[in-house]
């Protein structure tokens, strides 16, 4: 079964404590595929201006990725220019233009309506509930959001939540979206506006998972060097979903296993600029990381 990712594609100004890039390829529909296509195939809805480089879309389909459904306008793509601390939790945002992002209405292709596992990135609220408006049955729906969407349209994600099975965010974000301070208090509260499962990203901390009464919580995986935390977040969805999409899986052990994958492909995620670990992983590679990841986290009862 194929995923239909609707979010945002990017080029970003990207700077850090050890170097920098220019014009890197961003936004979380890609890295969000680039994860997600080693469990499954995926198929993107965004707007990209017409600076947008044709060697970008040829890796994307090149990683079966299905970009029918990259809308062009005249402009230039969406652009971010950021730049992380030290303590890489903390970034300035130097800059942040829309462009063509600015007047998105995604229009989900005719071909596109009748998959059944639906990602909705970072967009606003109300676009994420008229992409559901255009899917006929889906099975599965997922969601991501942002502070800025919660603080500036939370009757709007509320009411988009109600129609989600999956909610995936970090701690912050959970916070504020339930007014509560503990994790687990926030999580049953988020969790009564709908989503029957939520996962809560905690960046160097590993991520915590809560599914009806049954809490997971996962450690990140310890790396030596970060280069660019970019996209590390989308990227962790993607591997979540696409392993439980890739099996129609929703038990418990199912989605324990998801949050170690994605675990597994944001961790490959930081270690270079942008997309340049994800384009080039193998199967060989995340399989090797998912055993390491099971061999320092097991323990005899």
């Amino acid at each position: 079964m194929s995923i239909l990712v609707v979010g945002s594609v990017a080029y970003d100004d990207i700077i850090t404590p050890y170097a920098s890039r220019n014009n890197a390829l961003g936004g979380s529909a890609v890295f969000f595929s680039l994860a997600a296509h080693h469990f499954n195939s995926t198929k993107i809805v965004a707007v990209v201006g017409d600076d947008f480089k044709p060697s970008d879309r040829r890796m994307l389909d090149a990683h079966n990725v299905d970009t029918k459904g990259l809308t062009v306008e005249p402009g230039k793509c969406f652009y971010w220019k950021g730049e992380y601390l030290s303590n890489w939790n903390d970034r300035v945002t130097h800059a942040t233009h829309l462009n063509v992002f600015e007047n998105f209405d995604p229009v989900i292709p005719e071909s596109y309506t009748d998959i059944q596992y639906v990602f909705l990135g970072n967009i606003a609220p109300s676009l994420q509930s008229r992409v559901l408006d255009q899917i006929r049955q889906p099975k599965w729906v997922a969601l991501d959001t942002m502070n800025y969407w919660i603080s500036h349209a939370k009757s709007e994600l509320i009411e988009t939540l109600s129609r989600v099975d999956i909610l995936i965010i970090n701690d912050s974000e959970a916070r504020l979206l339930s007014g509560e301070t503990s994790l687990v208090e926030a999580a049953r509260t988020i969790r009564g506006m709908g989503p029957r499962i939520l996962c809560i990203k905690q960046g160097e901390h590993g991520a915590f998972l809560v599914v009806d009464d049954q809490i997971f919580v996962a450690p990140a995986y310890p790396l030596c060097e970060v280069v660019d935390p970019t996209g590390a977040g989308d990227a962790f969805a993607g591997g979540f979903f696409g392993y439980l999409a890739a099996g129609g899986l929703d038990d418990f052990e199912s989605l324990k296993k998801a949050v170690i994958y994605g675990s597994v492909m944001g961790s490959f995620t930081v270690e270079s600029f942008s997309i340049d670990r994800l384009s080039t992983l193998t199967q060989a590679d995340i399989d090797d990381r998912y055993q390491k990841f099971v061999d320092i986290t097991h323990f005899d009862r």
